[in-house]
Parts: C-alpha cells; sequence; structure tokens
C-alpha cells in the first residue's frame, strides 16, 4: 500500500494477521504511533513505515519479531531511544531508522545483530559514543566486498553518520574502512589527478573508477552524446557497461564559480535525503577542476519539454496521461514540500525539467537552483528559475515560499493540458479555462468521463496561479484533490 494518500493512525487491529510476513505503508501520510500490536506479527519478515509522519516511540514490542530479515522506519518523527529488544532480531540486515528524532545512544544490544549489512541511523539526535560492540558486525565487511563489481554499490555499505565529534566518529568507520582497504587492494586503480581541485562521491559510486569512465564512455564529453542543454549544464548519456545507461549532467564551465558551487551542493542535499518515485533519482557526483557532473538515472522518454514541442511526439501523450503526469508532479511536490525535513522549495518546476520514463510517468528534476528552506529563516533570495514560471511576487518580495513552486505547476498544469505555454495569464477569465478553448488541438478529443478530469485538472491550475500566494492551495491539497476528485 506504499505511495498513496493513506492518512490516519495505523489501526492496531493489524497485529490480529499473525500469518502476515511482509507490509509496506511507506509514503503515505500516516499519523500517531507505531502500534505495540505489531509485535503479535510472528511471521514477520520485511516491515516498512518509511516516510510517513509516525511519532512516539520504537515500541519494545517489536523485539518479538523474531523472524525479522528488513525494517525500515526512515523519516518519520520518531522519538525516544533505540529499544534493547533489537538484539532479538537475529535474522536481519537491513535496518534503516534514519530521520527521526531518536536520541540517547545507540544501545550496545546491537553487536547481536550479527547478519546486518546495511544499517543507517542518519540525521537522528543519537548522543554519546559509538558502543565497541559495532565492532562484531563483521558481515557488513563481507557483504562490501561482494558488491565490489556493481557500479551501483559503494563500498561502504554500513552507513551511519552521527551528529558527533572527535574520537566517538572513529568506531563505526572501522568495519567499513577494513573492508574498503582490502577492495582497494584486489582492485588497484588509476589514481585521479585533481589538478588542484576538489573531488567528491557520495551514495552508490567509487569516484576515481566512474570519473574515469564517464571521460571514456562520452569520449570527453564530445557533442556526440549530448542529449539536452540548458543555462545550468550540459547532459549527456553514458553507457558505463552494457545495459547500464544513466545521465551525466556536466556544470557550465563558464558559469561563475560561486553560482555553480552553490547550486550543486544544493541539488546533492536535495537529492540525496529523498526519495520519491517522482522524483528523480542521484547516483552520484563529481566535483573536479576540469569537470564537475551529476549522475542520474536514465528515463527513456526525455523531458516534458521536448515531448510536447513535438507534433509528432505529442500524439502519444493522450489525455488520460496528461492527467497522470500532472498527478506525478503534484505528488513529487507535496512530498518535497510537507515530507521532507527541512522542506525543499524547488524554485525551477518547468516542462523542460519534468523527466518521463518508458511508461510515461513523470519525475521532477534539477534541483540546481533549489533551497532548503530553515523554518527559522526568512529565506531571502535572488530570483531563480525559467521566465514565465516564476511567481509574481518573487520579483518584489525577493522570498521564496513554497507557494512560488505552487504557481509554477499551476502553470506547467496548464502547459500540459493546452500543449504550449498559456502565455499572458491575466487576460484569461475564469469561464476560458475549460478543455474546449484551452485544450491541445493535436490531438484527439476525450471521453466525457475522460474531459471532466481534464477540467478539474484545470480547476486547480487555475486555483494555483492566484496572485495572492496565501490563497493558492498547498501542494499536499493539491494531491490530495487529485486523488478525491479524480479517482
Amino acid at each position: 500500500m506504499a505511495y498513496n494518500n493513506i492518512s490516519g493512525s495505523i489501526p492496531p487491529e493489524f497485529g490480529n494477521s499473525t500469518q502476515l510476513q511482509r507490509l509496506d505503508l511507506s509514503s503515505n501520510h500516516l499519523v500517531g504511533e507505531i502500534p505495540k500490536e505489531f509485535g503479535k506479527l510472528k511471521s514477520m519478515l520485511n516491515l516498512s513505515l518509511a516516510n510517513n509522519h509516525l511519532s512516539g516511540i520504537i515500541p519494545p514490542e517489536l523485539g518479538f519479531l523474531e523472524l525479522l530479515e528488513v525494517l525500515d522506519l526512515s523519516a518519520n518523527r520518531l522519538n525516544g531511544s533505540i529499544p534493547t529488544s533489537i538484539s532479538q532480531w537475529e535474522h536481519i540486515h537491513y535496518l534503516n531508522l534514519s530521520n527521526n528524532m531518536l536520541g540517547e545512544k545507540i544501545p550496545s544490544e546491537i553487536g547481536k545483530l550479527v547478519q546486518l549489512t546495511e544499517f543507517d541511523l542518519s540525521q537522528n539526535l543519537l548522543t554519546e559514543e559509538i558502543p565497541s560492540e559495532v565492532q562484531r558486525l563483521k558481515s557488513c565487511a563481507s557483504q562490501i566486498l561482494k558488491k565490489k563489481n556493481d557500479p551501483f554499490h559503494h563500498q561502504l555499505i554500513l552507513i551511519i553518520m552521527l551528529p558527533l565529534i572527535g574520537a566517538t566518529l572513529l568506531g563505526f568507520f572501522m568495519c567499513g574502512l577494513i573492508a574498503y582497504r582490502k577492495q582497494k587492494r584486489h582492485s588497484p586503480q588509476k589514481p585521479l589527478d585533481n589538478e588542484g581541485g576538489d573531488y567528491f562521491s557520495i551514495t552508490n559510486f567509487d569516484g576515481g573508477v566512474v570519473y574515469d569512465d564517464i571521460l571514456k564512455v562520452t569520449d570527453n564529453f564530445d557533442e556526440a552524446y549530448v542529449i539536452g542543454t540548458g543555462g545550468y549544464g550540459t547532459v549527456y548519456k553514458a553507457e558505463i557497461q552494457p545495459n547500464n545507461v544513466v545521465v551525466v549532467k556536466k556544470l557550465h564551465s563558464s558559469s561563475s564559480e560561486n553560482v555553480d558551487l552553490n547550486g550543486f551542493l544544493n541539488e546533492v542535499r536535495a537529492l540525496t535525503n529523498i526519495r520519491h518515485r517522482n522524483i528523480v533519482k542521484l547516483y552520484g557526483y563529481c566535483s573536479h577542476a576540469r569537470h564537475s557532473f551529476f549522475i542520474y538515472e536514465y528515463l527513456e522518454k526525455g523531458s516534458l519539454g521536448s515531448i510536447l514541442r513535438s507534433d509528432v511526439l505529442v500524439k502519444e501523450l493522450d489525455w488520460l496521461k496528461r492527467v497522470n503526469i500532472v498527478k506525478a508532479v503534484a505528488n513529487g511536490l507535496a512530498y518535497k514540500h510537507h515530507d521532507c525535513s527541512p522542506p525543499i522549495i524547488h524554485r525551477d518546476i518547468s516542462i523542460a525539467n519534468i523527466l518521463l520514463d518508458s511508461d510515461y510517468e513523470a519525475h521532477i528534476s534539477d534541483f540546481g537552483t533549489s533551497k532548503l528552506l530553515k523554518l527559522d529563516s526568512s529565506n531571502w533570495t535572488a530570483i531563480a528559475g525559467t521566465y514565465g514560471y516564476i511567481a509574481p511576487e518573487l520579483a518584489y518580495t525577493m522570498v521564496a515560499t513554497e507557494k512560488c513552486d505552487v504557481y509554477s505547476f499551476g502553470i506547467v498544469a496548464l502547459e500540459v493540458m493546452m500543449g504550449k505555454h498559456p502565455g499572458e495569464l491575466p487576460t484569461m477569465s475564469t469561464d476560458y479555462l475549460v478543455l474546449a478553448n484551452v485544450g491541445d488541438s493535436r490531438i484527439p478529443l476525450p471521453s466525457p468521463q475522460v474531459e471532466k478530469q481534464v477540467n478539474l485538472v484545470l480547476n486547480l491550475a487555475r486555483a494555483c496561479l492566484n496572485s495572492n500566494p496565501k490563497e493558492r492551495p498547498t501542494m499536499h491539497q493539491v494531491s490530495n484533490l487529485f486523488m478525491k476528485d479524480l479517482f
């Protein structure tokens, strides 16, 4: 039941499903506490409640799930301490408690999870030293070595990243670092000449190897591999291995270094901390004196803009596909605004930054101008975005808010239905924004049922384009209205 709009609390009656082995309620709008009745799910192997609004403690009763192999409680609002009852999870190999408000110390019982290979406690409020028992997690090293031939797995599978200082950091690196050194001895790499510049790699890539591979498979970024370009960078298609295609966005070297670096780091922070089916996946990045680039998943249909501009390709976008594209963008933005902490403002929503996969499902891309919204700041900013999509208030307030994204979304929703940019909005009356007047004439008229959905999208778009940002709906409200009114 993941990736829906399920709200309310989790019914404790789930505890009566004693034969249930897998339960996925992730990426919904669930609130309240995790029911202690989950402790009765003795057959449970895989439990995911990630990306919700759950609060309270992790119930000690979860320790009774002795067959548990996978547990993901990340991106919630859980507090309290990590229960010592985790020692009963003898079979668990994946444990993700990141992006919560867990405090106190990591229990020494962590050393009893001998099958653990992936462990993430990042973005919490943990204190004190990491227990020495973490050294017992020997399986993390063997799992690391098994991944050495997969370019999309980093050697350091054990991820904790605690906000601690000094010597307390050293302990948890031990297991991963030993395995990493073994891997380096078995796989010698050509040293990367950084030419005085800085070099970084994250997530799933070994930086030096992939940097060389990218240069090789794109023939040192030859124009023949270009699939797109913009003010921020040039986009290349790169086949690292057979049937392993990625997208490489190389930053323009002529751009201002300060702007490049800020946008570069903003995009990294945004994309490495969020996971949603309608937001493009970031695999890794490199910042180097010669070249700086991002590595993304490859989406077969390319940008929504390139399809809408083509009289041939646009015929594949029937009305129902267009409604679903607008819905997907709404869901992605709602996640960024309301499910990320701190919230993330994109600031450049346009048809050029929406990519489509082979099933024409939309994914939001290009967070180069995004701003992590700190709730205790004024968010003063320089104007950023694409002309024709920028909220009017940003020109005189210089304050970026989520409502700026809502306005841009309204423009995109209209453009998807019209097949072209709506132009000067003030000239459009309320009665004018119906399919019969503004619909894309390049495709056949829809059925009456689909036409009703299209007109509802147009009504939503008009609400998002209200000149008063306070009167615009939130993206959470828009996303919920899609579920309520259209489906």
